[in-house]
């Protein structure tokens, strides 16, 4: 009897032991990231601190005695919040290649695009975002819908003004997308057909958005002679519609405005924000703006539609009116980007689309006119029209180094690459403009403007990229390290960390962008990609709480 009894009291230990040792091997967290001088977001100066994550949050942060299923040691080096650009360029390339390599490989964790809309009409936006998730996404991504969209699906794109029925047809087309999950409107008014709206126009479909809690925002009418008016415009469309505004990569493009243009542009901002306009803006850290080469071809030619527009262009007689307008300099309704540049020596073919011209790329729009013997405007729109249907890129150096610390030092500055995500791995991105900025804008802001120039502390420059644009996107569950919010996070070596990427080199990938973290999964391990798609579609608040009537 004491025999059975002792044999089944040592089978019932063994069970015990068994299942303890079970419980033991199961892991407390998914991640923990040890030992790392952790950022918040916040401001704040950094901490010694592990950060736990479970259920793609932050589930505790301090000394975790716990375990992860995957741990990583980020001794000596910085623990930040995923980094947020705020205008991306990737909306149609995350149809055909979530992976968004080269934005993650820089530390973006969240991309927010739309500058022209979305790639869709408004009525497609469900489907749209319903196959990005589907199809799997790297990051996170939400997209404006574009003002100038609801006007080419009315009214097509030509110039004109809208009837009042053809108004209330684009207003519907927003409030679709607003509906859809659209972060608000955007707008890009410095290319036709979207520089034929007017700014009534705007205030209306801004009233759309504004009753979604969407935002306003816009690349300039002009960013060059006439800033202020178009910043103007801009706080006007905020305070007649009540919506928030977001000024789309802020620039003084003007050579004869540098030094002065910038101050007064803040300060013109600073005071609309002063009387209760919600109104900021990001902005990119190069000198050298990039845009398609058909910018340099004053606006009036497309006002009866691009076809149109390029028929003109090949007419000899319309050219030569069209090289007087662009030797006057600008126009109401056109800025004028060779003005701006100090003249046809400082625009750089960056990609002529068209083998013909290949041999020119990264020489001045004057150099080639040179070698041919021709007018460099005549050089220029052979090469736009050589290009077609695709787009030829040149690189526009507008901007002064000095305007770009003044304007990163702004405390409602934020970062957006103007860049899209790559559709193969090292390649161009998405809009075929091989732009530094494409891969390496972000890293930049800490190596060049904290750790080289000193204009930021890190502290700041984190913010700017992570709880301040969060905050300015209603984000509110992401964007700091904080318990209970979605983990994203971008692990860097504060010594190494460098952009790479050059104008002769731009797909150059950073250094010192060792992990980032989606969602609470690891897509960039040691610098590399996992190929893990853990990103979700981020919706507008229009998408579940409709408008009170």
């Amino acid at each position: 009897m004491q025999t059975r009894f002792r044999t089944a009291a040592l089978a019932a230990a063994a069970v015990l032991s068994v299942a303890s040792g079970a419980s033991a091997a199961e892991p407390d967290y998914d991640l923990v990231i040890r030992n790392g001088r952790v950022l918040d977001g916040l401001g704040n100066p950094w901490v010694r601190a592990d950060v736990a994550i479970k259920e793609r949050r932050f589930a505790k942060i301090g000394h975790v005695e716990g375990r992860g299923r995957r741990e990583i040691d980020a001794a000596g080096r910085y623990v930040s919040p995923g980094w947020i650009d705020m205008m991306d360029q990737s909306g149609e390339v995350l149809l055909i290649n979530g992976l968004a390599d080269n934005k993650l490989r820089e530390g973006v964790t969240t991309a927010i695009a739309g500058e022209g809309g979305t790639p869709v009409p408004s009525a497609e936006i469900p489907a749209y975002f319903a196959r990005l998730e589907q199809q799997g996404i790297s990051l996170n991504f939400g997209t404006y819908y574009g003002a100038g969209q609801a006007r080419v699906e009315v009214m097509g794109d030509v110039d004109g003004r809208p009837t009042p029925e053809q108004m209330e047809q684009m207003k519907a087309h927003v409030e679709q997308a607003m509906q859809a999950g659209a972060l608000g409107i955007a707008t890009a008014l410095i290319y036709p057909p979207f520089s034929f709206q007017s700014t009534e126009e705007l205030v209306e479909l801004a009233r759309v958005a504004a009753r979604y809690d969407g935002i306003y925002a816009s690349h300039l009418r002009d960013e060059s002679a006439d800033l202020l008016k178009a910043i103007e415009e801009s706080i006007q469309i905020g305070e007649r519609s009540g919506v928030q505004v977001e000024i789309f990569h802020f620039k003084a493009a003007y050579a004869p405005g540098w030094g002065t243009l910038v101050p007064r542009a803040g300060a013109l901002i600073e005071a609309a924000r002063n009387r209760g306009v919600s109104i900021a803006a990001d902005m990119y850290v190069y000198a050298a703006g990039g845009t398609g080469l058909d910018i340099t071809v004053p606006n009036w030619d497309f006002a009866d539609g691009e076809d149109k527009g390029i028929e003109r262009l090949r007419d000899p007689a319309i050219r030569s009116r069209l090289k007087r307008e662009l030797r006057a300099g600008s126009q109401p309704g056109w800025s004028n980007l060779v003005a701006a540049s100090g003249g046809w020596e400082h625009v750089v073919l960056a990609n002529p689309a068209n083998p013909r011209y290949e041999k020119y790329r990264q020489q001045s729009i004057a150099r080639i006119a040179a070698q041919l013997h021709r007018d460099p405007a005549d050089v220029a729109w052979d090469i736009v029209l050589a290009a077609l249907p695709q787009r030829a890129m040149a690189f526009f150096f507008m901007m002064s180094e000095q305007d770009i610390e003044t304007a990163l030092r702004f405390p409602w500055m934020s970062i957006g690459s103007d860049a899209g995500a790559s559709e193969v791995q090292g390649g161009m991105d998405a809009i075929g403009l091989p732009h530094p900025r494409a891969y390496g804008n972000f890293p930049r802001v800490i190596a060049e403007y904290v750790k080289k120039r000193r204009i930021l502390t890190l502290e700041d420059a984190v913010r700017k990229m992570t709880s301040w644009p969060a905050t300015r996107m209603r984000l509110y569950d992401r964007g700091a390290i904080r318990e209970g919010l979605m983990a994203d996070v971008t692990v860097f070596d504060y010594d190494s960390i460098r952009d790479n990427a050059t104008y002769e080199a731009p797909q150059a990938y950073p250094t010192g962008i060792d992990y980032v973290v989606v969602n609470g999964q690891v897509v960039v391990d040691q610098a590399r990609h996992t190929g893990a798609r853990p990103g979700v579609v981020l919706r507008g608040a229009g998408a579940a709480h409709p408008p009170e009537n």
